[in-house]
């Protein structure tokens, strides 16, 4: 296969060198570790479907890339080497900005913090955001479906997305790019490759719904007593204004790691309190009463009656930073304190801070030693929710012994809650067997199906999500 595309790609397209092609093998959590002979590296659509139909030729299988930030081992190549990595870093064009329609065409390799200082320099904003904003790329966010913390207001990539361009299994280009208000021609080709991991096609392109630059925005941090209090401040302050963008819950255990994490991080609030939220609101005017003015008079009335403890507003944007940056760093303060079992669950929004409290005392009753706490967005019903092992736990073990119990015990409680085992970080690798086990028969059955019609060979991202009965590259 490699040598078959030497002579009609150009020399940085082909990667062989293991040193180079060495840090894109392993997983952000440094879970998952795979191998490839080879990464390919195309710099236009065109040249991703030559690959792809070499690839279907050769029966090789493909493991798409973007910023590798998956948090779920959806993006790390086999083990055994079977694969190819296709990374899509070279496709890196913003291809338009339309002003007038608030609309932008990006290509997959784009980052996400590129894409949104392009828009503010036109006036519009990308208004989806994460902690890894620095290194996640749009083909990767389209895949995986991703959320952040601006879906109370925004929703996740599905309703952000006008459109796509994508590489079929057998190197045919499917182009919806057009973003067309109205489209009946059958099955939304579109809507089944977003959240898809890379394994019906490849996404390369996507139009993108912008929302007009942010003109001024307020950013709060508030201790309350308990997660219920924090739902029931969202739905007052929901039902006052819809300014309302972001709206962040944490213990106070998942402060106290943020500020060790960081160096020269500090509590926001004065005295110690059982929970915290971070709170934005925006305007995309001047005009009217600001959103840090709305903040305060909104956060002013809830103290007065006893339904928060404290609060403040951020009165700089150096401020406002600084609290987002102990949002942003909890799961790399979380990930240092050692080994636990990661779940990105969603549960239906009113049942959320029943959950948050309950599901944390079941799994420290039923595993010994551990300690298991949520944060989250509360807004969208999204909870991390992480069982960190005991001091001292030897890592290997732990994960090959014990993780996998914890994982089902969670996994059970989140479905007899109605929920899902996974909000907005997809399921890769790592959440596979779990989403086998709790799903219906009729889930399965039709992801299946429709994993077999559009890549028969199973060589697009194989080993994750769903498998196919026969082997990778199998006729």
């Amino acid at each position: 296969m490699l040598e078959s595309l030497s002579s009609r790609l150009d020399a940085k397209a082909i990667v062989i060198d293991p040193a180079d092609i060495d840090p894109w093998l392993h997983d952000w959590r440094g879970r998952f570790h795979g191998a490839a002979p080879a990464m390919l590296a195309p710099t236009s659509t065109a040249e991703v479907a030559l690959i792809v139909a070499a690839a279907a030729e050769h029966r090789v299988p493909l493991v798409a890339q973007g910023g590798n930030t998956s948090m779920v081992g959806g993006a790390t190549a086999p083990a055994d080497g079977s694969a190819l990595i296709l990374s899509l870093r070279r496709l890196n064009r913003i291809r338009s900005i339309d002003t007038d329609a608030g609309l932008a065409i990006a290509e997959a390799g784009v980052i996400l913090a590129d894409l949104d200082g392009a828009a503010h320099g036109e006036g519009w904003r990308f208004p989806l955001t994460l902690g890894a904003r620095g290194t996640a790329t749009i083909g990767g966010l389209v895949s995986t479906n991703a959320g952040g913390t601006q879906v109370l207001k925004f929703g996740t990539m599905r309703g952000l997305v006008a459109g796509v361009e994508a590489v079929l299994a057998d190197g045919s280009i499917y182009d919806g790019l057009s973003a067309l208000k109205k489209d009946n021609r059958g099955y939304d080709l579109d809507q089944l490759f977003i959240g898809a991991e890379g394994t019906l096609a490849i996404v390369t392109t996507a139009t993108l719904r912008l929302a007009p630059a942010i003109a001024a925005r307020g950013t709060a941090w508030v201790g309350v007593g308990s997660p219920q209090a924090a739902l029931k401040l969202l739905r007052t302050m929901q039902a006052k204004t819809d300014a309302i963008e972001s709206f962040e819950i944490l213990p106070a255990e998942s402060l106290d790691a943020a500020i060790a994490h960081l160096p020269n991080a500090r509590a926001p609030l004065a005295g110690r309190h059982p929970w915290h939220l971070l709170i934005e609101a925006t305007s995309a005017t001047t005009e009217g009463e600001s959103p840090s003015a709305l903040l305060e008079r909104l956060l002013g009335k809830a103290l007065e009656d006893g339904a928060i403890e404290d609060a403040t507003i951020a009165t700089s944007e150096a401020q406002s930073t600084a609290f987002w940056l102990l949002r942003d760093s909890l799961s790399a303060a979380e990930r240092a304190l050692g080994p636990a079992t990661q779940h990105d669950i969603s549960i239906p929004v009113e049942t959320m801070p029943r959950f948050m409290i309950e599901a944390a005392a079941a799994c420290d009753a039923r595993f010994p030693g551990t300690h298991a706490s949520g944060f989250g967005h509360l807004g969208d019903g999204n909870v991390h929710f992480h069982v960190r092992a005991a001091p001292g736990t030897d890592p290997a073990h732990w994960y090959a012994e014990d993780a996998p119990v914890v994982t089902r015990f969670v996994g059970d409680l989140v479905t007899a809650a109605g929920g899902s085992i996974s909000a907005e970080h997809g399921i890769g690798q790592m959440k596979r067997d779990e989403l086998e086990r709790l799903s219906s028969p009729a889930r399965m059955t039709a992801l299946r199906a429709i994993k077999s019609a559009l890549d028969p060979l199973g060589i697009l991202n194989p080993g994750k999500l769903v498998t196919l009965a026969r082997p990778p590259g199998a006729p």
